[in-house]
């Protein structure tokens, strides 16, 4: 698939009110991604995979008395990275930015890991400092992709082991439709392959043992090729979609219930015992349109599809984790 094919263009940043900002590590492949709704966003999260790592999630429950969240954090590090968490809040209480609860105003902020520590030294691992410095560089401005921020370390097609898996990365898409848009930002640590929704093309994932070309993990588990053991929590795909448009909390959460028929377009397998897959979506209003959740939800799902796209085509290869564009395909 030619770059020049990835499309739709635009990014999560597209949603009026939200910001991107990325920490990436100097010391090892990790990093973090956060992003800010810093007037507020109606929020909701659906989690799929059976290994997450999640902070707030029940939170954003509809049945939870709090309406709306401050930012999102996506983070390398495994449970450890959670603590990024901490240094977005402190950002935010510096604004004065928060749920009122009296006393103080408190920051909500959620957030979602994936496991990178298999590359280099896992003692090195986002910290709330990282946290910090993600919301200092968080813009409107198209965010970067590939390798940075979450999606430094991120590795997929690993069902056969890290020795034959390729790299992933940070992808981000925008659609708008009859005066709303619905943006979405993905990083890609699946433990699945990536395909290619319009066309059926096997863009990447798990290599054959001579690690030069695609072994094609759907057909090879058909095949009677079984894995061998693997740990849970070793692969997740984690995204943020979003709307300007206006949305009650069960609304937004059943677009977050939708979203995932954009990750299961486009990875296979998805939603396994050893992946955390979440999505959190988000609704800022600034459109002034009341939504409509089916087209919010499936709009959400098209643009998660594509930024899956754009993670896989934008990464830049590691040492014994070629990208997308280096093998060729």
């Amino acid at each position: 698939m030619p770059r020049r094919e990835l499309r739709p263009g635009g990014s999560l940043i597209e949603v009026a009110g939200l910001k991107v900002g990325h920490f990436t590590s100097a010391r090892r492949p990790t990093g973090c991604t956060v992003v800010l709704a810093e007037d507020g966003a109606v929020a909701g999260v659906e989690v799929r995979g059976g290994s997450p790592g999640t902070r707030e999630t029940e939170l954003l429950s509809p049945l939870s008395t709090v309406e709306q969240l401050h930012a999102v954090v996506l983070s390398g590090g495994s449970a450890f990275g959670l603590d990024t968490a901490s240094g977005v809040m402190r950002y935010l209480e510096e604004k004065d930015i928060g749920f009122d609860a009296g006393a103080a105003r408190v920051p909500i902020v959620a957030a979602a890991i994936l496991n990178d520590l298999g590359l280099g030294d896992p003692k090195i691992r986002p910290d709330a400092d990282a946290g910090y410095q993600a919301c200092l560089a968080a813009a409107t401005m198209p965010p970067a992709e590939g390798n940075v921020g979450v999606g430094t370390g991120a590795t997929l097609g690993k069902l056969y082991g890290l020795q034959r898996a390729m790299k992933g990365g940070v992808g981000t898409a925008s659609l708008t439709v009859g005066g709303i848009t619905v943006g979405a930002l993905v990083v890609v640590n699946a433990l699945g392959d990536i395909f290619d929704p319009r066309t059926g093309e096997l863009v990447a994932g798990a290599r054959t043992h001579d690690g030069r070309r695609l072994l094609d993990t759907p057909d090879a588990l058909l095949r009677g090729e079984l894995p061998a053991a693997l740990d849970p929590g070793q692969a997740t795909t984690l995204g943020v979609v979003a709307t300007d448009a206006m949305c009650t909390k069960i609304q937004v959460a059943k677009v977050a219930q939708m979203a995932h028929a954009g990750l299961a377009r486009t990875i296979r397998p998805i939603h396994t015992p050893l992946d955390g897959d979440t999505i959190f979506a988000l609704a800022t209003g600034r459109a002034g349109k009341p939504a409509d959740p089916l087209l919010v939800g499936f709009l959400a799902a098209e643009a998660l599809a594509q930024a899956v796209l754009r993670a896989v085509w934008t990464a830049v290869g590691l040492p014994g984790f070629p990208s997308a564009s280096q093998l060729g395909h």
